[in-house]
């Protein structure tokens, strides 16, 4: 997988920036404004590689790499979030920790996934540098979890097929594309979300009525597990794939996670298999015998 072109350490551009971060002096240089941001934070929001390098280097002899704004993000977190492949690429190398969290506990794949972004994935993946992919954010969701969660949702407001946006089918195959990356890094398609209620949940105790119609309906109503859905406990990826309902796309990714070993035969806290979120009718049939003979093929690798 190529890696961002690293930086000419004569490249004129990258000299005027030295020279400018060079002429800070150590309060304006590490100056948080009422955010919280650093100049290396805005740097990186504003996608100015080579000044973000620049001022990388000195934060990082100060131990400031990591430093936090108000809603707990670092400047890799940062550059993340504002789809920047090369200036993570460039934190990382610089030894930004590429497994901290911000205050919701999402790491630098949480966010990536989320936004569909997955040339920061590929970044982070070049890097080499060893990244948590089952970490959990604060609700309990692995960034496999959030990329299934996001493709979803991309894809339920896409028209038939032949009739969708020029734009919005580039759109959701990107997210799919950040899904292909999270398997081939090894996520575990059986890891069921899991949050700091889900003691409470495994003895029956929800936020909320534990009703499995309550999650149908919530699922035909395009609520697709949203983070602070108590219903969400227990659900692995393909599960939520199974929730994908009135989508064109639906047997493709169900067909995916299944390729890569995800087991139809795990249930969650409802006691629901995949099976049983799935839509009816016709469609839902056919998606029926895929995970009949998934729940066949899993059956016999276990053995």
């Amino acid at each position: 997988m190529p890696s961002p072109s690293a930086l000419e350490i004569d490249d004129p551009e990258l000299n005027i920036a030295r020279t400018t971060v060079a002429s800070m002096d150590v309060i304006q240089l590490l100056h948080e404004d009422q955010d919280g941001d650093t100049i290396l934070h805005i740097y990186a929001a504003k996608g100015l590689r080579k000044y973000a390098f620049a001022a990388a280097e000195r934060f990082r002899d100060f131990g400031r790499l990591d430093a936090k704004e108000h809603k707990g993000k670092s400047p890799l977190l940062v550059a993340v979030t504002a789809n920047q492949p090369a200036i993570v690429w460039d934190l990382i190398k610089f030894g930004a920790d590429v497994n901290l969290s911000d205050q919701k506990g999402q790491t630098a794949l949480h966010l990536a996934t989320t936004y569909g972004f997955p040339g920061v994935i590929e970044a982070i993946i070049s890097s080499g540098v060893p990244v948590i992919v089952e970490a959990r954010n604060f609700e309990g969701f692995t960034p496999l979890h959030c990329a299934v969660i996001s493709h979803n949702s991309r894809m339920q407001w896409l028209p038939a097929p032949g009739h969708a946006h020029p734009h919005m089918l580039p759109l959701a195959n990107e997210k799919l594309r950040c899904i292909q990356l999270l398997l081939s890094m090894g996520a575990n398609l059986t890891s069921q979300v899991s949050t700091f209620n889900n003691q409470l949940g495994r003895l029956g105790v929800y936020l909320g009525p534990p009703r499995v119609q309550d999650l149908k309906k919530g699922l035909d109503g395009g609520a697709f597990f949203p983070p602070s859905h108590p219903q969400a406990h227990g659900n692995t990826a393909l599960h939520m794939a199974a929730g994908l309902h009135n989508c064109s796309y639906q047997d493709r990714i169900i067909q995916l996670l299944l390729s890569h070993g995800a087991d139809p035969g795990i249930r969650n806290l409802e006691n629901d298999q995949a099976v049983h979120l799935l839509q009816s009718g016709a469609k839902g049939e056919q998606l029926k015998q895929i995970l009949k003979r998934g729940r066949v093929t899993s059956s016999s690798r276990h053995h």
